[in-house]
Formats: structure tokens, sequence, C-alpha cells
């Protein structure tokens, strides 16, 4: 099985009460990163899980009502701090991302999607269903921005659900199967419901010989795994299912104090420069 070199990269953050994201933690407003995470497989090359903010967001929440977006959650990018910008200073063209796998829909992780007109797109068909389901009102208030969304997307996308059933470790059996993203064992998609539908992370074994769990949102923070605490029912119940998610992040607790050696990362942690 090829093991996975890989990066982390800030893409713009927003501010956001502490206590909207973890039971108990202070009113007081915290800064939350976008992360994205560049991949490069030995065959497959160059490989994007999520995007960031970019300038697409900001001119998709410029009028209202999708202004209300940027209003609870300011946002704060500038235009070096975009990934394709951040990718180009290292040599890395748009054109050279072959693939982006979508955690799921929510405008702080897809609004880059455009900016990468010829890779392709990996994301849940569970996902794309919830957000067609929804009109404009109904998709913002979950976080949603259609918009972002490249006019192509139907022609380049493929499903997690139809990658191949993988069989994970025991760790990892209370999160049930996994899906073989690229056909070699190399990159597995797990569900991790509660925070969105067709919510999902992934796992891969890193060339420093470590695996590597990328979680998305399933937790706000690696504060969050250690000690098992989510956001109030509040904020899970308004963007989804809140019992999913707190079963979701009890597992992942479990799994961090089983396999202490995994590296666990969410998408707005901002520890991930320590580690």
């Amino acid at each position: 099985m090829p093991s996975i070199e890989w990066r982390i990269y800030e893409a713009g953050y927003c501010m956001h009460p502490e206590c909207a994201t973890r039971r108990g933690a202070p009113f007081k407003p915290a800064r939350y990163p976008a992360l994205a995470f560049l991949l490069r497989h030995p065959q497959q090359g160059w490989i994007l899980f999520d995007t960031g903010y970019a300038q697409h967001f900001i001119d998709a929440t410029r009028r209202l009502p999708e202004l209300l977006y940027r209003a609870v959650t300011p946002v704060h990018l500038e235009p070096r701090q975009t990934l394709s910008e951040q990718l180009r200073r290292d040599g890395i063209e748009p054109k050279d991302i072959g693939i982006i796998v979508l955690s799921h829909f929510h405008g702080d992780h897809i609004a880059g999607v455009c900016d990468f007109p010829q890779a392709r797109l990996i994301c849940a068909r569970e996902a794309w269903h919830d957000l067609q389901a929804r009109g404009r009102i109904d998709a913002l208030r979950h976080g949603l921005l259609p918009k972002l969304l490249p006019d192509d997307f139907n022609e380049r996308v493929e499903w997690i659900e139809d990658k191949p059933a993988s069989e994970l470790s025991a760790h990892f059996a209370a999160f049930g199967k996994g899906r073989d993203l690229l056909g070699d064992g190399s990159l597995i998609a797990i569900a991790l419901p509660g925070h969105a539908p067709g919510h999902y992370g992934v796992v891969f074994e890193a060339t420093e010989g470590r695996r590597v769990f990328l979680v998305a949102d399933a937790a706000w923070s690696s504060q969050a795994i250690r000690t098992d605490i989510p956001p109030p029912a509040l904020v899970t119940g308004l963007l989804g299912d809140t019992y999913a998610y707190r079963q979701t992040l009890s597992r992942l607790h479990a799994l961090a104090k089983a396999e202490p050696e995994l590296r666990m990362l969410p998408s707005h942690c901002d520890e991930w420069r320590q580690a």
C-alpha cells in the first residue's frame, strides 16, 4: 500500500464564540482556521482534502441573505492566503491538482473548488442530494452556498458511496466499513455522521511512518476529541444531528485513547502548528 506525502495549509479563518463549539466554554471569540490538506500520491499525484476559504466565498456572501453567513462567523482572508495562491508559491499550479476530496459541502470547505477547474471531485452522494433538496434560505441556514460549486460539477464528480468497501482495522471498527477512494488502499474515506449529511474524513499512511486521520468537522478541536466534550445541542441540532454528532465524537475519543500514535486533525483546530 503506497504511503502519502502531505502538508497542511490555512486558507483563511473565522471568529466565533468559543461556547458555540465546546459545551461550557467561555463566550469570548475564538479563532478557527479553515484548513486544507495537500496530499501527494506516488501514482495519482496531487490531491486536496477540502479547500478552505477563497475569494468565491467573499463574492457569494456580499448580499443578503448570504451576507448573514459572514455576519455570524466573520471571515478573515487576504488574497495571498487563498489555497491556490499558497500552492503557487510552493510551485504547484491549479492544473496540477488531479483530485479534490470534499468532506462535506459547508462553504468554508468548498469555497476554493472553482480555483481548480481540472480536478476530479470526490464527495458523498448523500451530501449532494441533501443540498439539492434545500431552498436558498434553508441551505444558508445549514451553512451551504450552492454557488460555490462549479457549473460542471456533475461532469467531474465521483461518489464516495460508489467506491469499493474497505475493511477497517480493529481500533476503527466502531466506524463500520471505509471506502477505498483510489483503489489501492492508500486513502480510505470514513463516514463521520452528525455534523452534516454525507460528512466524511479520510485516513492514510503518511511517508513519515505515521497514520493520519483527517476528521474534518467531526470535532471543532483536538481538545474536544481528548475530552469528549461536544458543542451545545443547540448548535449541533441547527447544522445536523446532535445524537449522531456526539456518537461520532465519542468514537473519535475512544480511538485516540486506543491508538495514541494516530494523528487526528480536525479542520478548524488552531493546534495544527504545534504538532
